[in-house]
């Protein structure tokens, strides 16, 4: 008799914590809902749920396979720079349609549209800051934006963003992120290669740093001169790197590409970037890359600043 009874009791307590289990679930639905506001992040590679505020806390890199996630500019000027440090430069800039480009919209209508919808004038934000208090010259790709297609106003901000830079010794980062040149602007985006290349070069030349950081996709026009122009190239894991596309490619070629082609792996193997740096690692790895590139302070030669005391002293007792 007691058998039973606490058989019953056992199976009374299981049936309890089933049905509270069962109401306290989540449904699909409600899953969805709490995904598309924002409260829950899924991975596109594992399919892990992680709440947002964490996966944030962890710069946007799942915290189950490592899967970097696309961020937007302002999240990584967050990441990188010291508070209230950051400078914007060249905000005013807006791009035109010099050439009245129309494809299934005009471009000015397609500009207006991006504008709206994700809140920059542009593809790019360049500014000064530090990161763990050293200066640099920071500019931050933003794929959003036309798939961060490089046109007029990307160049011009770089430029002049290299140009600062190369005026006040600064070093320069940019975050590289692009589908390539905007072909709406034509010939003229494809001029922004050579000029920021130039910028480069004056700052090579004034012996000051240079970091390209490749983030997913890096791709195109962008690929072909900055990108790949830095004194130490550092790229993000499993970013795809390329200039023409995977299926041009195996067009061309008619034969079938490795599945790593084109991958930041691929391209450290066959010394095309200089090292992969996970996101989470990012920022005190460039403090230590500026940190060790900080021009040295002129040297004291000791014995002319002997000869140049003795004779302050010679002129004082002469006095």
């Amino acid at each position: 008799m007691a058998n039973n009874e606490e058989t019953r009791g056992l199976k009374s307590l299981f049936d309890w914590f089933a049905n509270r289990r069962k109401s306290g679930s989540t449904t699909p639905e409600r899953q969805e809902r709490e995904i598309a506001d924002g409260l829950w992040h899924k991975c596109p590679k594992c399919g892990v749920l992680t709440y947002t505020k964490d996966l944030r806390a962890n710069q946007m890199v799942c915290m189950d396979c490592g899967h970097h996630n696309r961020v937007d500019s302002d999240e990584r000027i967050r990441q990188l720079i010291d508070n209230n440090t950051w400078r914007p430069m060249d905000e005013h800039l807006r791009p035109t349609d010099p050439l009245g480009f129309r494809d299934r919209k005009a471009y000015c209508d397609r500009l207006r549209e991006y504008q709206e919808k994700v809140g920059l004038i542009d593809a790019v934000k360049t500014g000064l800051g530090q990161i763990n208090g050293l200066p640099i010259a920071l500019g931050v790709m933003d794929f959003r934006f036309m798939g961060g297609s490089m046109g007029s106003v990307v160049g011009e901000k770089l430029t002049r963003l290299i140009e600062e830079a190369t005026q006040r010794r600064y070093p320069v980062v940019i975050i590289c992120t692009s589908g390539g040149a905007r072909m709406q602007e034509g010939m003229l985006s494809l001029m922004q290669m050579a000029k920021i290349s130039a910028a480069l070069e004056r700052h090579r030349e004034a012996k000051l740093l240079y970091i390209p950081i490749l983030t997913n996709p890096t791709t195109g026009g962008v690929t072909a001169s900055f990108a790949m122009l830095g004194d130490l190239i550092l790229a993000e894991p499993k970013a795809t790197i390329g200039f023409a596309g995977r299926r041009v490619i195996e067009q061309t070629l008619r034969e079938k590409l490795p599945d790593d082609f084109q991958t930041a792996e691929d391209l450290l193997k066959h010394g095309f970037v200089d090292d992969i740096v996970p996101r989470t690692q990012l920022k005190q790895t460039l403090a230590q890359l500026i940190d060790l590139h900080q021009p040295p302070a002129p040297a004291t030669n000791p014995s002319m600043a002997f000869l140049e005391k003795t004779m302050t002293l010679s002129s004082t007792a002469a006095e």
